[in-house]
């Protein structure tokens, strides 16, 4: 039987092998971290690409905005500049304008009132208990309404009753022989005062067929004066 031979391989050719197998292995692990590297770099760029986007897309916007607030700020230059032309050119009605605030103030009672005017008193009526209803000879708030109502329409600047300073949400409410005023009860008489013309006021209470008539018809008192000097005190240092 014969012997098989063993394949020898020289120890120049191993150490050939060794060589070139070690730097194939180097080979790929350098292509292995360069491909990784690139990956890397890839996702790197990519997010910082969509962040580029992101804040180009915030610098648009804001640009937009800041165009916008431009506009808007060059309109409200051109109204002031319209305003100051137009006060500038007119001094009266400035003057005009001043007046008619003034007037707001002393109807919503925001500032104290005084001067002329006039005061109209109501007090219930003579009743016969033999005859009719004694309703009928009691004063109730719409008869306070109406000298109220004249009043305003006529001018009058600044109006109370029984001293209580009217506003504009002011409410009157009549309970039996009593009136409510804003939260105050007052007995009768009621005393309506009124700051404005007096000579206009008197005028337009006492006219034919007007107020006076018309609550002396209802059985109502009415004493109706001329006043030289009225002071109504603004409502908030009145509720001090």
């Amino acid at each position: 039987m014969k012997k098989s031979k063993l394949l020898r391989i020289p120890s120049r050719g191993l150490v050939l092998i060794s060589l070139v197998s070690l730097v194939l292995g180097f080979i790929l692990a350098y292509s292995y971290s360069i491909s990784s590297a690139d990956k890397e770099q890839n996702t790197s760029n990519s997010v910082g690409f969509k962040e580029q986007e992101k804040y180009k897309k915030e610098l648009i916007h804001q640009k937009e905005r800041n165009k916008e607030l431009t506009e808007e700020i060059n309109a409200k230059q051109q109204d002031i500049r319209k305003y100051e032309k137009s006060f500038a050119s007119s001094e009266t009605s400035v003057e005009e304008l001043v007046k008619e605030a003034e007037m707001l103030r002393l109807l919503i009672g925001d500032i104290p009132s005084q001067g002329k005017g006039i005061s109209v008193s109501l007090q219930d009526g003579a009743y016969n208990p033999s005859q009719e209803n004694p309703n009928d000879y009691i004063v109730h708030e719409s008869h306070l309404f109406k000298v109220i109502n004249e009043l305003k329409i006529s001018g009058a600047e600044a109006i109370s009753i029984n001293g209580q300073r009217l506003h504009t949400n002011s409410y009157i409410r009549c309970t039996g022989p009593v009136i409510t005023v804003d939260g105050k009860t007052f007995p009768a008489p009621f005393t309506i005062e009124a700051v404005g013309d007096p000579t206009v006021l008197l005028a337009s209470v006492n006219l034919g067929g007007g107020v006076v008539d018309q609550l002396t018809s209802d059985n109502i008192v009415v004493t109706v004066e001329e006043k030289g000097k009225i002071t109504m005190p603004a409502l908030r240092d009145d509720k001090n």
